[in-house]
């Protein structure tokens, strides 16, 4: 997990939404012999091999409600690195902490008040639980590169990630421009 970036507020406290996507192109728009499945026959892998996969880069995120957001870079979503990212980044006192119903998430810290919604369900908000938030952001994120960037290597990716967070954590930041022009020099 990278280093936290200075100005960020962590770590997240009140309700928190977590959740995690993958960003990259769809395999229907790649030339034939970059498509997924022509890789894994040229590597001579399974379908199932994890190491010539779709590539998309796994992307995981954290949000207080009427908050900051923070997104990284994961690589994985293993039950371990989800965790990891929640003990870094929420509190321990948190007063919700809300999910998809990814089994990986019940590996969180023990104590800590979790719910989730079952998306596979339709259940999309039951009360004060839900991801709408984030879900928000990944789709602004999604957007932008689809709209500005058109193309975002993994080796960049982190940057586009915590140009996002800013915009975001500063929407109603009037001078937000200014404030990021004075931390330049």
């Amino acid at each position: 997990m990278p280093p936290l970036a200075c100005g960020d507020a962590f770590p997240l406290s009140g309700e928190v939404e977590v959740d995690e996507t993958y960003v990259g192109g769809k395999d229907k728009n790649r030339h034939w012999k970059n498509k997924s499945a022509q890789r894994r026959k040229a590597a001579n892998a399974g379908p199932l091999d994890e190491k010539i996969g779709y590539g998309k880069v796994g992307v995981i995120g954290a949000t207080a409600r009427k908050g900051n957001v923070v997104a990284r870079v994961s690589g994985g979503q293993d039950a371990r690195t989800l965790a990891g990212f929640v003990d870094q980044m929420v509190d321990e006192k948190v007063s919700l902490l809300a999910s998809d119903e990814k089994q990986d998430y019940k590996y969180v810290r023990a104590g800590m008040p979790h719910e989730y919604v079952n998306h596979s369900k339709g259940e999309y908000v039951r009360g004060n639980v839900h991801t709408a938030n984030i879900d928000s952001f990944w789709s602004l994120l999604k957007r932008g590169v689809m709209g500005s960037f058109h193309h975002v290597s993994k080796k960049y990716l982190p940057l586009y990630l915590n140009e996002f967070s800013y915009r975001h954590n500063n929407r109603h930041n009037p001078d937000a421009f200014r404030d990021m022009v004075t931390t330049c020099g």
